[in-house]
């Protein structure tokens, strides 16, 4: 029989140093900075960046994104002088996970919220696909904040098909989202980059398998359930919003855009608003200031400084 003598000295010390590397470890984190959030008026952790100074210019990402999305934007303007702040949407990225308000009306205070918070004014705001709604009612309610704005792939007025939009989606096109994001939702937000999204369906296209994971981080990232309930914000009529709109507003669209067509928002947009211009690109996609981010800052910045 073998006999294994038990040290217990050796046998406490080793416990010591995994106890003190255990607390070194603990250390560590403890010094890593919170990232940078606002609580908004309902209790919502709302993450956002906030980098540089000057003239602020604020973007509100599409769906179901994140502020990761305007990477491409805020590098770009941020070497040109200005503030860039973005925000993840509730539900989204690393914003807090709720049940409630996942809605146009939230968003639109929680992007309030935020600009108050910061003490932001005479901003321009830029907003992408959902975040063209986003955009449109919060200038619509906070003009005096306001300098100009932009709605980028925009879903207003309306993206849905009706006997006076026809060139809209029809009812059974956003179902399917739904059901997309009920069902299989990583496979889901790999086949919407991988297809429509960047127009990497189209023939000859040149598809980028790191812009369609990013897509699909971003998207993962974010609550099922916010991501199903934004689609109600999609059947809206932002009508009433752009009318109100004062400021100076460009729209910006690609002419091949698969998710919110040119015919169903980019004409009567521009007739709504007061101070609107347009401008439009020919074979571009939704996700085109991603594809697109060379051609699309230097406009950006045009209308900016003009």
């Amino acid at each position: 029989m073998r006999i294994v003598k038990f040290d217990c000295e050796e046998a406490a010390g080793s416990v010591l140093d995994a106890s003190r590397s255990t607390n070194a470890s603990i250390n560590l984190l403890k010094e890593v900075p919170a990232m940078p959030t606002i609580t908004t008026p309902d209790g919502v952790k709302i993450f956002y960046k906030d980098w540089g100074s000057g003239q602020p210019i604020i973007f509100s990402h599409g769906w179901p994104l994140s502020a990761d999305d305007w990477d491409a934007q805020m590098m770009f303007f941020l070497h040109h002088g200005y503030r860039v702040i973005a925000h993840d949407r509730r539900g989204h990225g690393r914003s807090e996970q709720v049940g409630t308000g996942n809605d146009m009306d939230h968003w639109v205070a929680d992007l309030a919220a935020l600009t108050e918070h910061l003490g932001v004014r005479d901003a321009i705001h830029i907003g992408h696909s959902t975040g063209g709604g986003e955009v449109a009612r919060y200038v619509a309610r906070h003009q005096e904040r306001v300098a100009k704005a932009v709605l980028v792939a925009s879903l207003t007025p309306n993206m849905v098909k009706t006997d006076t939009n026809p060139g809209g989606q029809p009812r059974e096109w956003f179902d399917a989202v739904k059901s997309g994001v009920l069902g299989n939702r990583s496979e889901f937000y790999r086949a919407v980059p991988e297809g429509p999204f960047y127009g990497f369906n189209r023939p000859g296209a040149k598809p980028s398998e790191a812009v369609i994971a990013n897509w699909w981080r971003q998207g993962m990232a974010g609550s099922a359930q916010a991501h199903y309930e934004t689609v109600s914000s999609w059947l809206e009529d932002y009508t009433d919003d752009l009318k109100k709109i004062t400021v100076p507003v460009m729209v910006m669209h690609g002419e091949d855009d698969q998710i919110v067509p040119f015919a169903s928002s980019v004409p009567r947009a521009v007739d709504l608003l007061a101070n609107g211009v347009l401008k439009t690109y020919s074979g571009f996609p939704h996700g085109m200031l991603t594809t697109h981010a060379d051609v699309l800052n230097p406009d950006l910045l045009e209308f900016i400084r003009s």
